[in-house]
């Protein structure tokens, strides 16, 4: 969390009050919470009615797919397909594949090309196939592993063409690159607070009001009646003012951060010619300023990623392990790299606390555990 952030939320903590009670702190909370909706709403260009406050990006996403599957399907049973790409978050992937399991809908992936960018031909031939039996379109605004920026102009065409909304889970986008709510035309948008420098267990669902949706979880009906429970003035606060924050800091530190890692980048490349560059160009339009994910044949990105961490680098892998069995990532094996390869892949993420000093201690310690994990990956085979 960056400091104000910080500030904001200890200060609203040493305070008491209900936003939902009629007294004077009740009242008060209830400013706290719409103001700080005011400034979520601005940051991401929409009207504070179409804020709806929830635990994060995972809450989100479930709300924004299985409320509007239920709510969808309720007023016309057709409506059983919910077309999703398939390199989206697991919190969309699941939610999908729970309505599949248990509610009768049929899960659509959509394919991606080698950069992890949506086949916008594939959704158009889907939503063509039979525009009344689709509930839902989920596209993420950018992929969370490569940084993929996707076509969402292009998918909200589509859909709305045929009275199908969209939703885009903007947790990654948010912050990074501009997001528009209203422009881009899309029904339902994620954003977390975490992802900004604000706190963990705060985040929102953009919703624009006519949005057909059901709630997950019932009781006192707050939040427009679809999130109900007592909202978090103080989380609610904490988020909102690094939004507004991030929001008009972005065109400089977007630059400064896409400098240093197109300087990772190189200096990586460099100290291991073999690496491959994973995902989009580092072009502005295509990627992520913050994100790289680069793969290297012949190592585990397990054993990469825990010789980096004893060397003070902490990055990420996109894999999972299944069964003891370590399985390489889905969004990686959705682009089409071989499962080798996809296995000695990093993601290795900058931020606005990122320094020019991080940079240059990532590449010091990069080619030994990079030799360090072939060598263990070798004798593995070879045992």
């Amino acid at each position: 969390m960056v400091p104000e952030a910080v500030a904001a939320m200890a200060d609203e903590l040493a305070r008491v009050g209900n936003p939902s009670s009629l007294h004077t702190a009740g009242r008060r909370a209830r400013r706290v919470v719409e103001e700080s909706r005011e400034q979520l709403a601005a940051a991401v260009r929409a009207r504070p009615s179409e804020v709806v406050l929830t635990s994060g990006g995972t809450e989100s996403d479930n709300l924004a797919v299985i409320g509007t599957y239920r709510a969808r399907r309720r007023a016309d049973d057709r409506r059983r397909r919910v077309l999703v790409s398939s390199i989206e978050h697991h919190a969309v992937l699941d939610a999908t594949e729970a309505l599949a399991a248990h509610e009768g809908a049929e899960a659509v992936l959509l394919p991606v090309d080698r950069t992890g960018r949506l086949d916008v031909a594939a959704l158009e031939a889907e939503i063509a196939r039979d525009p009344a039996s689709v509930a839902l379109v989920s596209v993420m605004w950018a992929n969370n592993e490569v940084g993929t920026l996707q076509p969402v102009d292009d998918v909200v065409r589509l859909a709305h063409a045929h009275g199908v909304p969209v939703h885009t889970d903007a947790v990654q986008a948010v912050g990074q690159v501009p997001v528009d709510f209203a422009a881009s035309g899309v029904d339902l948008l994620t954003v977390t607070a975490h992802k900004l420098g604000g706190p963990v267990g705060v985040g929102a669902l953009v919703a624009v009001r006519g949005a057909e949706l059901e709630p997950l979880v019932h009781g006192g009906g707050q939040e427009r009646g679809v999130r109900s429970g007592t909202l978090d003035a103080a989380s609610a606060r904490a988020f909102s003012e690094r939004a507004e924050q991030s929001d008009g800091s972005l065109p400089g530190r977007a630059d400064r951060v896409r400098a240093l890692r197109d300087r990772l980048l190189a200096g990586v490349l460099e100290a291991v010619p073999e690496a491959e560059l994973v995902g989009a160009p580092v072009d502005p339009a295509l990627r992520l300023p913050g994100n790289l994910n680069v793969a290297f044949r012949g190592c585990e990105g397990d054993s990469l990623l825990y010789l980096l961490d004893a060397a003070g680098i902490e990055c990420s892998t996109g894999s999972a392990c299944q069964a003891g069995v370590p399985q390489p990532s889905h969004v990686l094996l959705a682009m089409g790299l071989d499962p080798v390869l996809a296995r000695g892949a990093l993601r290795l993420s900058l931020g606005h606390s990122t320094t020019d000093a991080d940079v240059d201690a990532a590449l010091a310690a990069l080619p030994a555990a990079v030799e360090r994990s072939r060598g263990a990956s070798l004798a593995t085979r070879a045992s």
